[in-house]
């Protein structure tokens, strides 16, 4: 009899697995399906959360002196970018509070709705303030813009990210159910390394059930060696031909073999249990 159970363990135990995957993607289909389109206290909160942003950066605007502001763009190039730095050196020195709440509000909110192009705003803080200050306000921009995207999925985001990634949230929402004793050193893991744009961490974390001050340990920690990496490229920016020339096999190497330091942890935990 004990034979004959040990003999039908495995097979149970993938039959079981499998439940859990097929349970995991008919939930997500059918939360898409439920959740959509949005309630009226979902819009209104979502509204309500543009809304602050463009009150916040009405009043940056608003407090600058008097001059032409029309280079004031988020930038898509790095030309883009050299002629928005040339602009707001003179204004840093004079008016640094006013740069700096309007660089993180900028940052929070291309953060929140998944605006791309914040790697230049990365290079703009190495670029107007060094690498220490530069650093710093990158990983704390990011961290809140990242929040903010978070409790915004949590309430509006489960229909707009079935929908888009599907696949990849099935295999997201697997990972974190089977690495929950470990779950910090997995999300450090991801952040530092590409395995999975950060985009999509902050949307799809609330929906597998990621608890934000995990969410927010590993955001916070695993930021800073790209925001570094970053930050100090846009110290010589005048040099800077392409985003492709931040990224040499020597940075993407440091970056992953961080990112295996932080999940050793775990990995060397899963073992001892095997």
């Amino acid at each position: 009899m004990e034979q004959e159970q040990l003999g039908t363990s495995p097979s149970s135990s993938s039959t079981s697995m499998r439940s859990i995957d097929d349970k995991n993607e008919g939930k997500i289909k059918q939360s898409a399906d439920s959740r959509f389109p949005l309630t009226f206290l979902e819009m209104a909160g979502a509204s309500g959360v543009v809304l602050c942003f463009v009150v916040g950066l009405a009043g940056v605007y608003l407090t600058l002196p008097d001059s032409d502001y029309s280079f004031l763009k988020l930038p898509r190039t790095i030309e883009d970018l050299h002629i928005l730095r040339e602009h707001l050196e003179s204004y840093t020195s004079d008016y640094t509070m006013q740069v700096l709440v309007g660089y993180c509000t900028v940052y929070i909110f291309m953060q929140t709705f998944m605006i791309p192009g914040t790697v230049f705003m990365s290079l703009l803080a190495g670029s107007l303030f060094g690498v220490l200050k530069g650093v710093a306000l990158v990983v704390f921009a990011a961290t809140a813009g990242a929040s903010s995207c978070y409790f915004l999925s949590k309430l509006i985001g489960r229909p707009l990210i079935s929908s888009l990634w599907p696949d990849k949230l099935v295999f997201f929402q697997n990972q974190v159910a089977k690495r929950r004793s470990g779950l910090l050193n997995y999300m450090l893991f991801l952040r530092v390394t590409p395995t999975l744009p950060n985009t999509f961490i902050n949307v799809a974390s609330p929906i597998v059930d990621v608890p934000y001050h995990i969410f927010f340990l590993a955001t916070s920690l695993g930021l800073i060696p790209a925001a570094y990496v970053t930050v100090r490229a846009g110290i010589a920016l005048g040099e800077l031909r392409s985003i492709g020339d931040l990224y040499d096999m020597h940075s993407i190497g440091t970056l992953f073999l961080i990112g295996l330091v932080s999940i050793t942890p775990t990995l060397i935990s899963n073992k001892n249990k095997a």
